[in-house]
């Protein structure tokens, strides 16, 4: 599964998944652009050779296209697109805000569009696009509403671009992790069993496989990854 000569953007990259997606490809050979809305990772060496692109607003389609465009003047290409930006709120309907919905929208769904728009231009036929959806999505609990809700609009688009870019040999799927294994989720439950969570590792190395020549005949694909959760 080496992706030696690829180039790989990946939105979302400064956070804890991100960064372990980088470490991943970067092993395999592949070169990685990093990008977030962030200005700079708290830890750049944790990113390595990873060119760096913050302060990118994807929701925002005339930055996203700016982004990748920059990166594919750097690399000379792009390969694929890894769309991990993304955010959380725990918060039930009633009592609740619409500022919510609109946030988690523009944060997890909106980005995913933004970002994919501005890379298909520069992707290959044969390219590869993977997205974050969330486990969540597929059976909503109270309070989960509006990310449920997003992220079930990103596992929509995975289904619908797949078909579209079918022609072009562009595959697009998406994993739909459980609880990962992060600083942030420990701090927010920090009675639970983090064992059975999913390891940020897991993602990346799945990400890597579906982002290989391997994984050609895989497309619109909604894939759980869920530990033991």
């Amino acid at each position: 599964m080496s992706l030696v000569g690829k180039t790989i953007a990946i939105t979302g990259a400064f956070g804890a998944l991100g960064t372990a997606v980088v470490q991943v490809l970067q092993a395999r050979g592949a070169s990685v652009a990093a990008i977030d809305r962030a200005d700079a990772p708290r830890d750049p060496a944790a990113l390595g050779a990873a060119s760096l692109h913050g302060g990118v607003d994807l929701g925002d389609a005339a930055s996203a296209a700016a982004a990748l465009d920059a990166i594919a003047r750097r690399h000379s290409r792009l390969d694929g697109l890894v769309n991990i930006a993304g955010g959380f709120a725990w918060e039930k309907v009633q009592g609740g805000s619409l500022d919510t919905w609109d946030k988690l929208y523009q944060m997890n769904l909106r980005t995913a569009v933004a970002a994919t728009q501005a890379a298909l231009p520069h992707l290959p036929d044969g390219g590869r696009i993977i997205n974050i959806g969330a486990n969540g999505a597929v059976k909503a609990g109270a309070g989960m509403g509006a990310y449920a809700a997003s992220k079930a609009g990103v596992m929509r688009l995975t289904e619908a671009l797949a078909e579209e870019l079918k022609p072009r040999g562009i595959t697009v799927n998406a994993l739909l992790p459980s609880i990962i294994d992060t600083p942030a989720n420990r701090a927010d439950m920090p009675d639970a069993d983090f064992g059975a969570w999913v390891q940020p590792a897991q993602l990346a190395a799945t990400i890597a496989f579906l982002l290989s020549d391997e994984a050609g005949a895989i497309t619109g694909a909604l894939i759980p990854v869920t530990g033991r959760v």
